[in-house]
């Protein structure tokens, strides 16, 4: 993600009238606006595994998966396009077009070199505190690494990793099962350690 130049510091009126017109999905975060820029194949590869995977799971359910396309709000300083939300039951939004979600239930980050830093802190420290949030995900795409965040019923967070293509993660908010090889299923690794992980 670039900044976008700007004398002064954006106001959230002007980032949503700004992405209205805007052929490029761009974030916000306090008074700054981010340009996204296009992801690689095997990121959206990924993508495309993991929401074929909850698709089939949440055919008879309330939760839906969306796509990054969404905007979600964070908070009234903060808007991003998570690369996957899953939302239960009614979806609450801003009334801001295009429609900006503020009740997602899982939200999940497919981690590209040039954001993984941010991702894993900033971002995700800002994730955590949106109150209707019960999980999130951060899946690498250099190796089979997928970082689970679950809030417990005492507000805090249990994190655990899968790091072999055999694991498996239990989305208890969703009633969803994640297997890493439906994530990683025809992808790649460039270097030979988790290459040799694939089989």
């Amino acid at each position: 993600m670039s900044a976008l130049p700007n004398t002064q510091r954006w106001t959230v009126e002007a980032y949503l009238d700004f992405e209205m017109t805007s052929e490029t999905k761009h974030e916000y975060f306090d008074g700054e606006v981010y340009a996204m820029s296009g992801a690689s194949e095997k990121h959206n590869h990924i993508v495309a595994n993991t929401i074929g995977s909850f698709f089939a799971q949440l055919r008879e359910s309330p939760c839906n998966a969306l796509s990054s396309d969404q905007r979600v709000r964070v908070s009234k300083r903060q808007y991003v396009y998570p690369d996957i939300t899953i939302v239960c039951g009614e979806r609450q939004f801003t009334g801001e077009k295009p429609d900006t979600l503020l009740n997602p239930t899982v939200l999940i980050e497919v981690l590209s070199p040039s954001t993984e830093g941010y991702d894993k802190t900033v971002k995700s420290e800002y994730y955590r505190s949106i109150p209707s949030l019960k999980e999130y995900l951060l899946i690498s795409q250099e190796k089979c690494h997928i970082e689970h965040y679950a809030r417990q019923t005492n507000g805090k967070w249990f994190v655990a990793d899968v790091m072999q293509m055999d694991g498996t993660l239990e989305l208890s908010s969703v009633q969803c099962t994640l297997a890493a090889e439906d994530v990683y299923n025809k992808v790649k690794f460039e270097d030979k350690i988790s290459s040799d992980a694939t089989g």
